[in-house]
């Protein structure tokens, strides 16, 4: 277990490689969330998309997820992952310059951003795969909550300025050049990755020459086998479908059911925002006072009971805004702790040489299949329901998938049982 007597280790905001790392995936992040916040925008307001529409760009990313996502962990397994993660990065801001691009052109249609989600979803699912599991590689597993904290801080900076900017950006330039910024972000972290000086670990020999199908059940293997991973996989695919709801329906909503401003829409995301870096920054101090599986659980059963407020929004504006704001304020900051703890537990239990297949297997269940159906679902229910029942359909879901974890052994795993999960790597 995790020696609480050992004297502590130095400050990770003084260990330069993992600044360099911090400070190119702040930039990364920030220039993420003005895509994310203007693809949409580009299906919305210059392409004309609708519900379908914008369910299918959700369902191009994840096709990617599941098409690649088992291949990308074998992958990042058999290889060094520091250069998969340049390579990842340095594709996607070429790739993502296509759309301004087209449009300046006069030639951008709804089936580019089709292709360029699939195929900056295809290199996201590697990074994504890769990135878990060089940070432990980087600072050592014993202090990988504080570096997940510190990482956490990095996307919560980018949710609070991220929408705000991409909003300014949209009304200045058009929501096509708004997402140059992402394609500067990815090149940013590409050179901060280059520039880290600490030599990766090599990768283990491999003791068989099996084929790369082999390795992948193996990964899907880890995590079926797992008392702890397992329940965590299952939770994720019953509460990524029900997110997907909220991906595809919440701009929706908020625009067109609660009638919502634009400048007020970025002001509610942003919210999102001020509650994850306050989140990050507590997160630490919470995991150590409750332990790793009960802050896992506590966190995300708070974050439900507040965001019933989300579907139950109405009356006048002000009010409105505030029944979604709340969810979005405290909400995304208890969902920041328990993405932290549960980060935390999947680098800490599962061996080296699978991490990258655990980080994988985890993925494609989670946003390869579970996001695609939900999405497509939540377009389907939305045209019986109305938009506001399928948001709380959402919420009931991702409320309900709490149950896998409390049923689970996490309620008595309180600290990482480091050299048992190590073992093998």
């Amino acid at each position: 277990m995790i020696d609480r007597d050992a004297a502590p280790a130095p400050s990770l905001w003084r260990h330069g490689d993992f600044l360099k790392l911090w400070t190119g995936q702040t930039v990364s992040e920030l220039g993420s969330v003005v895509t994310r916040t203007a693809v949409p925008l580009v299906a919305l307001l210059v392409l004309g998309a609708g519900p379908t529409e914008m369910a299918l760009i959700v369902v191009a990313g994840s096709l990617a997820v599941l098409l690649v996502g088992f291949f990308a962990g074998a992958w990042v397994d058999r290889l060094p992952r520091k250069p998969l993660l340049v390579a990842s990065d340095t594709l996607r801001a070429a790739l993502l310059v296509s759309i301004p691009v087209a449009y300046a052109a006069g030639v951008l249609r709804i089936e580019q951003l089709y292709l360029v989600t699939f195929l900056e979803g295809c290199l996201g699912v590697l990074f994504d795969a890769a990135y878990p599991a060089y940070v432990p590689s980087l600072i050592g597993i014993e202090r990988v909550v504080d570096g997940n904290s510190k990482l956490a801080t990095s996307s919560s900076l980018a949710e609070i300025g991220g929408p705000g900017l991409a909003g300014a950006l949209v009304q200045v330039f058009s929501a096509p050049f708004a997402i140059l910024i992402d394609a500067v972000s990815f090149a940013f972290s590409a050179v901060s990755l280059v520039l880290i000086r600490a030599p990766e670990p090599p990768r283990p020999p491999r003791t068989t020459t099996s084929a790369m199908r082999g390795e992948i059940i193996e990964g899907l293997r880890t995590v079926r086998q797992h008392p702890v991973l397992m329940p965590i996989a299952m939770r994720s695919v019953v509460a990524h479908v029900a997110g997907s709801f909220y991906g595809v329906l919440y701009v929706i909503y908020l625009i067109d059911d609660l009638h919502l401003p634009p400048l007020v829409l970025g002001i509610v995301i942003s919210a999102g925002g001020v509650g994850s870096l306050v989140g990050s920054l507590f997160a630490s101090r919470v995991i150590r006072v409750l332990g790793l599986g009960p802050a896992l659980i506590w966190t995300a059963a708070g974050a439900a009971a507040l965001g019933i407020l989300t579907p139950l929004a109405q009356g006048p504006i002000l009010l409105a805004t505030a029944m979604v704001l709340i969810p979005q304020l405290f909400g995304d900051g208890l969902q920041t702790i328990e993405g932290v703890a549960e980060l935390s537990l999947i680098q800490g239990l599962s061996p080296d040489r699978v991490l990258g297949r655990v980080n994988a297997t985890l993925e494609v269940f989670s946003h390869g299949v579970a996001y695609p159906i939900g999405a497509l679902s939540a377009a389907a229910l939305a045209g019986v329901i109305g938009v506001r029942g399928g948001i709380a359909v959402g919420w009931a879901g991702m409320a309900l998938s709490i149950l896998f974890l409390v049923l689970s052994p996490l309620p008595g795993l309180r600290t990482i049982p480091v050299e048992p999960a190590r073992q093998g790597s």
